[in-house]
């Protein structure tokens, strides 16, 4: 898995790829967290999400936007992100998990919102790569 933060106008971009599809969601979300805090400590506890919605694109966007209500709710940090993403009939899966630095051990800018804005999933001679848009 690795990903890279992109300047995108007054946003930030994370471009993102992996083995599977699950290592390329778990990559964003590392971007997410990069977006968010430069040095993290190895603080916090292991927490577990699921999100499923109707098509790998908003599944990939709720998985994002849970982490960032997880952020707001419980005062963490997400970060050392697994996930795991399948099709179940219509609906798209992933099941995470995440390790929550609490917000008062790192200095953390704030990131607003994961965007659909030129969001885009594809695989590509066996890897899975990944864009997404998050405001700040």
């Amino acid at each position: 898995m690795e990903f890279a933060l992109r300047e995108h106008t007054a946003d930030v971009a994370v471009e993102a790829s992996g083995d599977t599809l699950g290592d390329a969601f778990a990559a964003v979300a590392s971007g997410l967290t990069a977006a968010m805090c430069e040095e993290i400590p190895k603080t916090g506890d292991e927490f577990t999400i699921s999100v499923r919605a109707e098509n790998r694109e908003a599944v990939l966007f709720d998985y994002l936007d849970e982490l960032i209500y997880e952020r707001d709710v419980r005062g963490v940090l997400p970060t050392d992100h697994t996930a795991t993403t399948r099709q179940e009939g219509d609906e798209w899966v992933v099941e995470a998990t995440y390790r929550g630095v609490p917000l008062a051990d790192v200095v953390a800018r704030d990131v607003k919102a994961v965007t659909y804005s030129e969001m885009r999933i594809e695989e590509s001679d066996g890897e899975w790569e990944a864009y997404v848009v998050f405001d700040v």
